[in-house]
């Protein structure tokens, strides 16, 4: 893509928040909205600078919490799918149990989290853990499976070993679809560590949500909210990043 076009997509991008934003701000105030209720962008813009160092300290509790809940599910996720993709007993035996303990609501795990490891970084970091990892079990598997035919009867041809196909061949193959997994499970660990402090935590942005919202504070319910929007961004975008290193996606 060139330059101008690059440009000219964030400008687009840019004035659609800005529209968004400025519809917001008169809404509210065009229709007598109280702010307690749903305050304007502009209050709560200024509720982030002026709350921006209790923001900034919670939002590094949490931001610990998702990295290592994700860093796990990623150690994890890739050995187990590619175990259940190489081995006939673990996919008629451990898939079916992850894919039961999927179907399991998170939310309703937490409480039983929290009793069993406590209020500190544990509770947390597990249930980043569990929200990020289904997704990366299913697209390492789902991008083991994708390897091209015509190219395993290419390396068989060339008498490559098993492990040699697998380093050489289906794991370039995979790494598109396992980014795109991580592209989804990052997310989903941000809303596992905020679920987490909302049912047993002293810090952390979901702590500060619950704390804000029961005192009436709306503004910094929604500069924490924010916080955590903007947070899950950086999280993608940063491992978007790295498809540009996948020349051979488009392949």
């Amino acid at each position: 893509m060139s330059a101008p076009a690059v440009t000219r997509d964030h400008a687009i991008s840019l004035g659609f928040f800005l529209f968004l934003g400025l519809a917001w701000e008169f809404g509210v105030r065009w229709s007598g909205v109280q702010s307690y209720l749903l305050p304007p962008p502009s209050a709560i813009l200024a509720e982030l600078w002026q709350s921006r160092g209790p923001i900034l300290a919670q939002s590094l509790v949490t931001l610990t919490e998702v990295f290592w809940g994700f860093v796990i599910a990623v150690a994890l996720g890739v050995p187990i799918a590619a175990l259940i993709y190489f081995s006939r007993t673990a996919k008629r035996t451990v898939y079916p149990l992850f894919v039961a303990l999927q179907s399991i609501p998170k939310i309703g795990l937490a409480p039983l989290i929290v009793v069993w490891f406590g209020y500190g970084l544990t509770s947390k970091l597990i249930m980043a853990f569990l929200f990020a990892f289904f997704p990366i079990i299913i697209s390492t598997l789902g991008g083991l499976a994708s390897t091209p035919a015509h190219l395993e009867e290419h390396f068989r041809a060339l008498r490559a070993t098993p492990m040699q196909s697998f380093w050489r061949l289906r794991v370039p193959a995979a790494l598109p679809s396992f980014l795109d997994g991580c592209k989804v499970a990052m997310p989903l660990a941000v809303i596992g560590a905020v679920v987490g402090e909302f049912v047993g935590s002293n810090d952390g942005l979901g702590n500060l949500i619950l704390t804000a919202s029961g005192s009436g504070h709306t503004t910094l319910t929604f500069a924490a909210l924010i916080a955590v929007t903007l947070m899950s961004l950086i999280l993608f975008y940063s491992v978007a990043y790295w498809e540009r290193f996948i020349w051979w996606r488009a392949a």
